[in-house]
C-alpha cells in the first residue's frame, strides 16, 4: 500500500491489541449478589477470578488453566460454586468442572473419557442441583441425569436411545423430548415421570426444523413457550397452555424472527423480547423492565445486552458495545438506578482508529434481500456514506455455519481488515439464521449454487457501487465460510484475487461421513438440506458441490488453516486438497495446529495464522501488514507447505 492511500497514516493496530487475551471479559453477578466474576488471564491463559461485588480489588482467580483458555463459565444457582466446561486439544469433548467459592477447590464433575457434557436444565428454586446430558454410554446419545452440584453425585433419569434433546422445568421435572423424524424435522413428545410418551402433541417438517423450538416453561410448569415458525414464515413467541393446548402469539416480526427474552425471576413470564434484523432491538412488555431498558438505551453509546441478572432481579451486569470502541462491562442497580462501569475489555483499543459498521440490504440476483454489513478503511470515506471516495481492496468475510449469521457491532475481524487497508464485507447469504424459514430453505441442496450466487451478488455490488477494486477482492472465512472460499476460487476462479480457509470442508461426502456421532439425531437434516450420501442422486449433489474433485481450476494464491483435532472438519478435508493441489503443481500455503480443533482457541495460535494471513493477504492485495516477527516461533503452528508464497514467511520460520 503506498503512502498515498488514506489508511496508510493511520496508526497500525497491533494484532496482539485486537486478538490477544482481553484484560477482563464475560463479567456474571452470583445469584446472590455477593460476587462478581470475570475472565481474566492468569500466567497467560485466560481463567475465571471472582471479587465481592463491593470490592472488586480484592480479586481472586478461581480455575487453574495452564494451557487452553476457559471460555465458557456460569454460576450454581446457589451461588456456592463456579461452573465451566473445557475440552483437550480442540476435541470438543467438554467435561463439567465446579469450584468451591469458600474453599476454592476444584472438582471434575463429569470425570468420563470422551463424553460430552450438556446442560438439560437449571433451577432457581433448586438451586444445588442441576440436569445434565452425558453421552458416556452411547457417544450419538445424551442420557439425562440429575447432578448435586455440591457432592458431585451423579444420578440417572432417562437412559436416552433415540431423543435429540430435553426440556425440564423450573422443579428440574424432565417434560419434554425432541426425537428427530424422517422428514427431516422434529417430533415432540411429552415425559411424565421421566417416561417419555409414546405418541408425540406435535412435530415440524425440515422447513421448521431450524425456526421452530420450545422455549422453556414457566414456574409454575403450567405454560410452554415457543419460538414457532410453523403457519408463517419467521418464528414468533408463542406461549401454549400445557393442559389445553391452546396457543396464543407474544409477538411476532416481519423481517426476522424473535429472538432472546428477558422473564421475570420468580414467575418465568416473558417480560421483553428482542428482534434482531439488521440491529438488535429490545420490546419491553412489562413497565418496570421497560423502564430499566429506556434508562440503558439513554445511558449507553452503540448496543446492550444483559449477561447477568441476580435472583431478587434488582442487580444486572451489563455488556456494551460501542461498537468504534472496545467493549465495557456495567453494573447496573435497578433501584438506585446508577451504572457503575467494571472494566474496559481490551483498554488498548480506546483511542484506536477503530470504524463504524455499516449495515446494508443487498439484492440478490433472483430478489432476495441479502442483510449485510461493511466496514471501510479509515480515511477512505471523507464524506461518511459508507462507498469510500475511490474503490479500495476488498476482502469478502463469509460466517460459517452456514446456519448461523453475521451480526452489527464491534468485529475484531473487520476492524483488523478495515486497519490493514481493506473494505470488509459480511453478507447473510441464504441459509443464514434470524430471517425466516423462507430464507432458511432457499439454500436447500444449494451449496456450491446459490449459495454461492449471493456471496458473488454482494462481491459485484461493491464493485458497481465503487467499494471494491475488481481484481482486488479476497475471500475468507471459517468452517462453511472456509469451503466458500474453496468454492470461489474453483467454482469462480476468476472472481477473487486470493483467498483464505479456515478449517473449511473440501469434500462434502467425507464431511458428513465422519461428523461427530452426537451429530447423528440431525443427520436427516443435513442429508435433506446437503444431499443424501445414501440415495445415487444424493452423493452425486455431494460429489458436484465439492471443491476438491475441482482443485485443477484453482488459478489464485490460496491460505488454508486447520487444527488438527478437529470434530467436524476432519484434517483430512485439508490435508486432501493440498495434496490434489501439489499433484497439480499449484501452489498453496498450508498452516496446521497440533493442538486445535474447529476453530483456534489459544490467543498464541489464532494471532500466528492471523500475521500469516494478513501478509499474505498484504502480499495479493497489497495492503498493509505488521511483520509475522516470532509469532511463529511463539505458537504451535506448523507450516506444511508454501511457505515462500507469503512475505516474510520463510524468514520467520528460519529465524531471519
Amino acid at each position: 500500500m503506498t503512502a498515498a492511500t488514506p489508511a496508510a497514516k493511520a496508526p497500525l493496530i497491533p494484532r496482539e491489541s485486537l486478538f490477544g487475551n482481553p484484560t477482563r471479559a464475560g463479567g456474571q453477578i452470583s445469584p446472590d449478589g455477593k460476587w462478581i466474576s470475570w475472565l481474566a488471564p492468569s500466567n497467560g491463559v485466560l481463567n475465571v477470578w471472582m471479587a465481592p461485588a463491593d470490592d472488586l480489588d480484592n480479586a481472586k482467580v478461581m480455575t487453574k488453566a495452564t494451557d487452553r483458555p476457559i471460555r465458557q463459565y456460569f454460576w450454581a444457582p446457589d451461588s456456592a460454586s463456579l461452573l465451566y466446561i473445557q475440552d483437550k486439544g480442540g476435541d470438543e469433548n467438554f467435561l463439567l468442572y465446579g469450584v468451591n467459592v469458600e474453599t476454592g477447590v476444584e472438582t471434575t464433575l463429569t470425570d468420563f473419557e470422551n463424553t460430552r457434557v450438556m446442560v438439560v436444565g437449571g433451577s432457581d428454586r433448586i438451586k444445588d442441583k442441576i440436569l445434565i446430558g452425558l453421552n458416556n454410554r452411547d457417544p450419538q446419545y445424551h442420557d439425562v441425569y440429575m447432578l448435586d452440584l455440591n457432592t458431585g453425585e451423579l444420578t440417572e433419569l432417562i437412559e436416552n436411545n433415540g431423543y435429540a434433546g430435553f426440556v425440564a422445568d423450573d422443579n428440574l421435572d424432565v417434560r419434554l423430548a425432541l426425537k428427530p423424524n424422517a422428514a427431516g424435522g422434529m417430533d415432540f413428545f411429552k415425559v411424565v415421570d421421566n417416561e417419555v410418551e409414546a405418541e408425540p402433541f406435535g412435530s415440524t417438517g425440515l422447513e421448521d426444523s431450524l425456526t421452530t423450538s420450545p422455549a422453556g416453561f414457566t414456574t409454575d410448569g403450567k405454560t410452554l413457550y415457543w419460538l414457532d415458525s410453523r403457519g408463517r414464515n419467521t418464528a414468533a413467541l408463542t406461549a401454549m397452555d400445557v393442559e389445553t393446548g391452546e396457543t396464543r402469539v407474544i409477538a411476532q416480526d416481519e423481517k426476522a424472527d424473535i429472538g432472546g427474552s428477558i422473564r421475570d425471576r420468580k414467575t418465568g413470564e416473558v417480560e421483553a423480547y428482542s428482534v434482531y434484523y439488521l440491529k438488535n432491538e429490545w420490546v419491553a412488555l412489562d413497565p418496570e423492565i421497560k423502564a430499566s431498558l429506556d434508562f440503558l438505551e439513554a445511558n449507553l453509546t452503540g448496543e446492550f445486552g444483559i449477561s447477568s441478572r441476580t435472583e431478587d432481579d434488582t442487580k444486572w451486569i451489563v455488556g456494551n458495545d460501542p461498537v468504534v470502541g472496545p467493549a465495557k462491562s456495567f453494573l447496573y442497580d435497578r433501584t438506585a438506578n446508577t451504572l457503575t462501569e467494571l472494566y474496559v475489555t481490551r483498554p488498548e483499543l480506546e483511542g484506536a482508529p477503530l470504524q463504524p459498521m455499516h449495515a446494508l440490504e443487498l439484492k440478490s440476483r433472483d430478489g432476495l434481500t441479502l442483510p449485510s454489513y461493511l466496514t471501510l478503511p479509515p480515511g477512505s470515506d471523507s464524506d461518511g456514506d459508507g462507498v469510500p471516495d475511490k474503490p479500495v481492496p476488498m476482502v469478502l468475510l463469509v460466517h460459517g455455519g452456514p446456519w448461523a449469521r453475521d451480526a452489527y457491532g464491534f468485529n475484531g475481524y473487520h476492524q483488523w481488515l478495515a486497519n490493514r487497508g481493506y473494505a470488509v464485507m459480511s453478507v447473510n447469504y441464504r441459509g443464514s439464521t434470524g430471517f425466516g424459514k423462507d430464507f432458511i430453505n432457499a439454500s436447500n441442496l444449494q451449496w456450491s449454487k446459490t449459495m454461492h450466487d449471493d456471496l458473488i451478488d454482494a462481491t459485484k455490488w461493491a464493485i458497481d457501487e465503487g467499494v471494491a477494486i475488481p481484481d482486488k477482492v479476497a475471500i475468507m472465512g471459517g468452517s462453511y465460510g472456509g469451503y466458500a472460499t474453496l468454492v470461489g476460487l474453483t467454482y469462480t476462479p476468476e472472481t477473487f484475487a486470493c483467498g483464505v480457509d479456515i478449517v473449511g470442508p473440501s469434500n462434502l461426502e467425507t464431511l458428513l461421513s465422519t461428523i461427530p456421532p452426537y451429530w447423528a439425531p440431525v443427520v436427516a437434516q443435513f442429508h435433506e438440506r446437503m444431499g443424501n450420501p445414501n440415495t445415487p442422486e444424493g452423493k452425486q449433489l455431494l460429489i458436484d458441490a465439492s471443491p476438491l474433485y475441482k482443485a485443477d481450476q484453482i488459478v489464485k494464491p490460496l491460505l488454508i488453516g486447520q487444527g488438527a483435532n478437529d470434530p467436524r472438519v476432519n484434517q483430512a478435508e485439508s490435508d486432501q486438497i493440498v495434496e490434489a493441489m501439489k499433484a497439480k503443481n499449484i501452489p498453496v500455503t498450508y498452516v496446521l495446529f497440533p493442538d486445535e480443533g474447529h476453530g483456534f482457541a489459544k490467543p498464541s495460535n489464532n494471532i500466528a495464522f492471523n500475521a500469516v494471513t494478513e501478509n499474505f493477504l498484504a502480499t495479493c492485495l497489497g495492503g498493509r501488514a505488521e511483520p509475522i516477527g516470532d509469532t511463529i516461533e511463539e505458537s504451535t503452528a506448523q507450516i506444511e507447505e508454501g511457505a515462500d508464497f507469503v512475505q516474510g514467511l520463510k524468514a520467520a520460520i528460519d529465524g531471519d
